[in-house]
């Protein structure tokens, strides 16, 4: 990937500048105005009527959605900033999807689930504390700055935890697993940080 080709311009050094002023910009990191595409393994194809979205592990009653039944779930909007572990910082995002609270309501945990291995497409996971989810500014997005989610950056639905590198917003999401450990999930088994702080500059478990 040609780096000048995102990180170019006055524009971009003046609104760095700005976001590392306002303690917004984590150590390490450079100021995108694009959206650069990273992910391990091809995009998968999505079908509506075989899609599905599971809720499991520590919780009295499995639930599984179709994607109609997604879809009726109340929709949320958010702002928040987004940091990748390849140091890269992209500011003022506009998501809307349905808020990880509003799906949290479909089911009664159980007293130990304290985290939460996110299922993707393809086998991917990442592990979340659930206290870093049940936010208000965490979210299945749908769509981003107004327009529906590319396949690339995670259609049909993508989870989006703002104050974690972008690793942990896992694309193509198809369920969340509670469970009483943290159980690391496939970058954290490769080596990542089982947290991934951005400000901590938490990328590696050697961090």
């Amino acid at each position: 990937m040609d780096d000048s080709s995102i990180f170019s311009g006055n524009e971009r050094k003046e609104k760095e500048q700005q976001m590392r002023q306002d303690g917004r910009l984590p150590p390490g990191q450079s100021l995108t105005l694009k959206w650069p595409v990273l992910h391990y393994g091809s995009v998968p194809s999505f079908d509506p009527a075989r899609w599905d979205f599971g809720i499991r592990g520590l919780v009295e009653q499995p639930v599984r959605l179709t994607w109609d039944e997604f879809n009726r779930l109340p929709k949320t909007r958010t702002h928040s900033d987004f940091h990748c572990v390849t140091r890269w910082s992209r500011f003022d995002n506009d998501w809307e999807g349905v808020a990880f609270q509003d799906v949290l309501k479909l089911v009664k945990l159980k007293p130990e689930a304290n985290f939460v291995l996110v299922h993707g497409e393809q086998g991917f996971t990442a592990n979340v504390p659930l206290a870093d989810l049940d936010r208000d500014d965490v979210l299945f997005a749908t769509h981003h700055d107004g327009q529906p989610l590319s396949a690339d950056h995670g259609y049909p639905l993508r989870l989006i935890v703002p104050h974690l590198y972008a690793w942990k917003s896992v694309k193509w999401v198809r369920a969340m697993e509670f469970t009483e450990r943290d159980v690391p999930g496939f970058w954290e088994q490769n080596g990542y940080h089982m947290y991934g702080d951005p400000f901590l500059e938490q990328r590696f478990d050697t961090d």
